[in-house]
């Protein structure tokens, strides 16, 4: 046990050495496009992702990315972990996420959260932050930005089911966005409120684009949560 405290130790101290510079060089690429933009900074999660593998050996593979569409799409997933905020920008095109608010005072992680355009929302403001959600993700998907978001909003253990709330699902039906599902059991291997990372290969799926044109928020959300909690009982 001590040695997984000491590799998860040795992890943090590498993930808060990568954070600062990519955080700064977002903040010195405001100047350019969007996607070139979200690209660079992506490095930071390619090199968090080959750290871990090296500090935990935990990695990761991906069945479906042939499902991955050529176009900006909404990413809605499985929320379990803090893993999956990271690996998710390693494995999908450019992207934004949704988040609270407070994520952005976070020095340098913050800064770079919102140098690369992601989208705050307060999620005690009701119908107000849907309307501000639809406006912003509107915003990033025509400037090439895929937009991902958690349904459930809040970390669930491994078994658990959360609540998937409407956001993700209301943003597609009102911009006819593709749905792309991922599911994934990272919780198995990093836990919620844990600082330990336990060795292994976190498996993630990607469902099969799903096609919202004609379909009101609550059957898309439906469908997604069907098909990942489904996903999640083989994981």
């Amino acid at each position: 046990m001590m040695g997984l405290y000491l590799r998860a130790i040795v992890f943090y101290l590498g993930m808060a050495v990568l954070t600062v510079p990519f955080s700064l060089l977002a903040l010195l690429l405001l100047p350019l496009p969007a996607v070139t933009r979200s690209r660079w900074v992506a490095g930071w999660a390619h090199s968090v992702m080959w750290w871990l593998k090296v500090t935990c050996q935990l990695s990761y593979e991906v069945v479906g990315r042939a499902h991955i569409p050529d176009t900006p799409s909404i990413i809605l997933a499985k929320h379990q972990s803090a893993w999956e905020t990271i690996a998710l920008q390693a494995i999908f095109p450019p992207q934004v996420w949704v988040l609270k608010r407070e994520l952005l005072m976070i020095p340098f992680f913050g800064w770079g959260l919102w140098a690369v355009g992601s989208i705050p929302i307060d999620r005690s403001s009701g119908r107000e932050a849907l309307k501000k959600l639809v406006t912003h993700g509107k915003h990033r998907l025509k400037r090439g930005l895929w937009v991902v978001i958690f349904p459930e909003g809040t970390r669930t253990m491994p078994g658990e089911h959360g609540k998937y709330h409407i956001g993700g699902a209301w943003l597609a039906s009102h911009t006819q966005s593709v749905v792309v599902p991922v599911a994934h059991n990272a919780g198995r291997f990093w836990r919620k409120n844990s600082m330990l990372k336990y060795p292994g290969v976190i498996q993630v799926v990607i469902g099969a684009p799903i096609d919202t044109t004609g379909l009101k928020p609550d059957a898309v959300n439906r469908l997604v949560e069907t098909w990942i909690e489904t996903q999640m009982l083989s994981l």
